[in-house]
């Protein structure tokens, strides 16, 4: 009895030992990437290559994506940094703040913050004016991109390349990583017929290359002449995903709240040249897609029926806040990615506006000068109004894809 009574003293002591052990930390965290060997261009700047501003009246363009990776902005981080003398702050489309939401107009002002003046690249000039850069003497440029070519900022940072070329002093794009990797290139190049500020300079749609890369493919193959310094990020490779560094995603605009928005966007965001609602005014902008006069079910098996490669299509019933339809109960389709290395989102954003085309003539129509504008020609419009299949519209474009990609392999910084 005595001998029973001490083995299940031991068996409970061995019990309460494993109740109270650490727990053990999930297998996937072996794998998380690590802190201390990747750092944005901001990073980099300050910790290594502060030279390059160090004693200087520095003019900052960012938004509230130009942060470090404890999500301090770049205008604190300048303005306290040792030796550095930050003057003037520039706003892009969505605001420095990104409060406004797109297409609106951005005020000048005062940071609250910093006490430093903020100049709008989104009112009545879309570039730092002569006055704007009177006692500058370099301009940083530090915003997160997301990988489309009809995202505004990246001509925010051209436009500030020739303004700096203009009035001859350096300007710095500090790195960050196109958020849907840099290895697929996908979509029309854009024909220099069709140049606008959502596509100035012929790139393809997805052009699989990070805001460093650009700027010195735009410094090169467009003539800009500016004095360009990208400051490289470190322990960035060409196949990361945004999800796949240690960062925290941060939203680029009002209507750019995922990741997976960003993933689908290139695609998803022709919808605008449309009068389907692309989702603005919901929760999940360019992953829904909807009209009143859409069947739900109808749209989501026609395009299940398709078997493109990395997406299924869910049909789903929303009410846009504001934007299109505001306030009216649309059907419609929300794109789930299964696999984001096989998903092609031009392909899809084609195939879905294609198939809506198709299925509802009477009420589809393309807006089309915005259309055109987005996807960077005529053609594509015309094509899909003469019911060419997609597979057949993508093979068109192969050839002008080509071209750019042997272009693009000069101006790859990262492996």
């Amino acid at each position: 009895m005595a001998i029973d009574r001490g083995r299940r003293a031991v068996v409970a002591l061995l019990a309460l030992l494993a109740c109270c052990a650490p727990i053990a930390a999930p297998a996937a965290a072996a794998h998380a990437p690590s802190r201390a060997g990747f750092q944005t261009g901001i990073e980099v700047l300050l910790h290594d290559r502060l030279d390059l501003i160090r004693g200087k009246h520095v003019g900052l363009i960012t938004n509230p994506t130009g942060v470090d990776r404890e999500l301090v902005g770049d205008a604190d981080l300048l303005a306290r940094a040792p030796g550095v003398h930050l003057v003037a702050l520039f706003g892009p489309e969505h605001g420095i703040r990104g409060a406004q939401q797109a297409g609106a107009s951005v005020g000048s002002d005062r940071d609250p913050a910093t006490g430093v003046p903020v100049y709008s690249l989104y009112g009545k000039t879309r570039q730092p004016t002569p006055a704007m850069l009177k006692g500058v003497d370099v301009l940083v440029f530090d915003i997160q991109a997301v990988g489309a070519r009809f995202y505004t900022y990246l001509y925010t940072m051209a436009d500030a390349m020739k303004a700096a070329a203009a009035a001859h002093i350096p300007i710095i794009v500090l790195d960050r990583p196109n958020p849907i990797g840099g290895i697929a290139v996908q979509g029309p190049v854009l024909d220099p017929k069709f140049a606008s500020f959502v596509g100035e300079y012929p790139i393809p749609l997805r052009y699989g290359m990070t805001v460093g890369e650009l700027a010195g493919l735009f410094n090169h193959e467009f003539h800009l002449g500016a004095n360009l310094t990208v400051v490289k990020m470190r322990g960035w490779k060409r196949s990361m995903y945004y999800d796949d560094t240690p960062l925290q995603f941060v939203m680029p605009s009002p209507n750019m709240p995922t990741e997976t928005t960003a993933l689908v966007y290139p695609g998803m965001g022709l919808v605008e040249g449309t009068n389907v609602s692309e989702g603005r005014g919901t929760t999940r902008p360019f992953e829904l897609v909807g009209a009143p006069w859409i069947d739900a079910g109808q749209l989501s098996s026609a395009l299940n029926d398709k078997h493109l490669a990395g997406v299924r299509f869910r049909p789903v019933h929303f009410t846009p806040t504001f934007s299109k339809y505001e306030g009216k109960s649309c059907n419609g389709i929300e794109v789930h990615v299964m696999d984001r290395n096989a998903f092609n989102p031009v392909v899809v954003g084609l195939a879905v506006i294609a198939t809506i085309h198709d299925l509802y003539p009477q009420q589809f129509t393309f807006k089309a000068s915005d259309f055109d504008r987005l996807v960077g020609n005529d053609w594509v419009r015309e094509d899909i109004e003469k019911g060419v299949p997609v597979s057949e519209i993508r093979r068109r474009w192969q050839a002008g894809l080509l071209q750019f990609k042997k272009v693009r392999e000069k101006y790859l910084l990262y492996k």
